[in-house]
């Protein structure tokens, strides 16, 4: 609790991954995916109760183990088309009502106990009802674009940006998928984070913001946590 208000963080763990196989169980540096984002939330200062969502009874039982409370999800939420939303609302429902959800996403381990607490209290500073984390983008999207067939780059870059220095370019931001948090009522009633207003960004550094989707993420945040250690 915090301030009066009380808050439920949601590990949504599903058991297949197609890019990384088992990716929620992947060994990093002595714990699994989903029990780094675990152990972050029941180190919060601020989270009244972590709770794991899964499909699958390995997930479920390492999540208890771990002191999650558990979430077992039905076939139907646990497909390739079921949508995240779907799985919290899920969890939602099954539990006692708390006034914000935090979404925390295993692949996420870089994440920790203080950045949530901070974005809790960034959240209580803006008066708002929704924060989600973002960091800076490692190069600017205005240097990116679409290629066709021919690999043709006549058009690749916008002309009054072409003679610009990197440095110069303003300053862009990405979701970095740590972070989601929103106010309950405000969450199902727009069935999505992203609220129409009264929503802010929190500042992660790039190194924290570490989002596990294929091995070279993995092996990444391995470096980064052995790193620490030594």
């Amino acid at each position: 609790m915090y301030k009066g208000k009380t808050f439920l963080a949601i590990v949504p763990a599903r058991g297949g991954s197609k890019r990384l196989p088992k990716k929620n169980l992947l060994p990093l540096s002595g714990k699994s995916l989903v029990e780094w984002s675990i152990e972050a939330g029941l180190k919060s200062n601020y989270i009244d109760e972590v709770a794991v969502t899964s499909d699958n009874n390995e997930i479920l039982k390492l999540a208890q183990k771990s002191g999650a409370t558990i979430i077992q999800r039905p076939e139907e939420l646990a497909s390739d088309t079921a949508t995240t939303f779907d799985a919290i609302k899920h969890t939602i429902d099954n539990l006692i009502k708390y006034d914000y959800i935090i979404l925390l996403q295993p692949t996420s381990p870089l994440r920790n106990y203080y950045h949530i607490d901070s974005a809790i209290e960034f959240l209580e500073e803006k008066e708002a009802e929704a924060v989600i984390s973002v960091c800076e983008v490692d190069h600017s999207p205005l240097w990116s674009n679409t290629l066709d067939e021919s690999l043709d780059m006549s058009n690749f870059l916008r002309s009054e940006i072409k003679n610009i220095r990197s440095q110069d370019l303003p300053q862009y931001y990405r979701l970095n998928g740590a972070i989601y948090i929103c106010d309950t009522n405000r969450l199902l009633e727009e069935k999505t984070f992203f609220l129409q207003n009264n929503i802010y960004a929190f500042l992660m550094n790039r190194e924290s913001s570490i989002d596990i989707d294929e091995e070279i993420d993995f092996k990444m945040a391995e470096f980064l946590l052995e790193r620490e250690k030594r």
